[in-house]
């Protein structure tokens, strides 16, 4: 059986990857960071250790965890876990920025390549970074997190020529809105990070913090991880992964316009949407 590493697995995409993944017979290393989701993966039956990307122990212990299980082979890695800090840029300090490319960038890289030189012996492997929509669309009062994201894409595409004819693939999977904790998990970084009674954005905020108190609201483009799964599968099983996955309707969209429309254009979108 094929070992995976798969970070960010407390809920959303990563624990729903994860349990799929091992119905459908890999061994499934998952990640999370804390205790009482690390013992819910295990009670779910899966090989669930401790990951913090902030941390570079935490990152060689999970990569350890996962050569330990796999005989010293690791056939795919599956980047995953991530935040997503809110707040108009100028609203956000260099520190909060910096944090939250630990998060979503930096440690994705240093997991990488711990883990590619065991690929490299074998001559062969997949790594997968969940991206996003706003990993190529930038939006409003997103700014950290589409900075962290267009970090990754292009840092992803780079490695991905790089390796080409070493037998290892890099493929990049794009969701748009996805039925998870995100949301809900940003509003905490939000409100400790961001000065909202003194910003001039106060009116903006106080809807936003409106929305993701109700977790996000109505949406009707939103659509189940299982969507994410599928793209997830083809990138792991196909003997010709796809560079690039686009999930959900609004991400296809935005895909097709970024070719087709001129930036004037895809500005007046993105701002009647945001």
């Amino acid at each position: 059986m094929a070992v995976i590493l798969i970070t960010g697995c407390s809920s959303g995409i990563g624990k729903h990857c994860a349990i799929r993944l091992q119905e459908d017979g890999w061994d499934v290393i998952a990640t999370a960071r804390r205790p009482g989701d690390i013992k819910m993966l295990r009670e779910a039956g899966l090989n669930a250790v401790y990951l913090d990307y902030t941390q570079t122990g935490s990152i060689s212990s999970a990569v350890e965890a996962a050569l330990e299980k796999g005989g010293g082979r690791i056939e795919a890695l599956f980047n995953n876990g991530a935040y997503g800090q809110a707040g108009a840029v100028e609203d956000i300090s260099t520190d909060v920025l910096r944090r939250q490319f630990e998060a979503n960038f930096f440690g994705w890289h240093e997991l990488t390549n711990q883990v590619l030189p065991h690929m490299r012996k074998a001559g062969q492997g997949r790594i997968v970074h969940c991206s996003s929509i706003l990993g190529f669309v930038p939006y409003r009062w997103r700014g950290a997190y589409n900075a962290s994201k267009f970090a990754l894409e292009g840092l992803a595409s780079t490695m991905r020529l790089e390796l080409r004819g070493s037998g290892i693939h890099v493929s990049l999977i794009e969701p748009g809105p996805i039925e998870s904790k995100f949301t809900v998990n940003g509003l905490k970084h939000f409100e400790e990070n961001i000065d909202i009674e003194n910003s001039v954005h106060n009116k903006v905020y106080r809807k936003e913090l409106k929305r993701l108190q109700s977790e996000g609201g109505v949406n009707r483009f939103r659509l189940p991880p299982e969507a994410v799964y599928e793209k997830l599968r083809h990138a792991l099983t196909s003997a010709r992964p796809r560079a690039h996955y686009h999930v959900t309707v609004p991400t296809k969209f935005m895909g097709v316009a970024k070719r087709l429309l001129p930036q004037s254009l895809i500005d007046r979108l993105l701002l009647k949407s945001g």
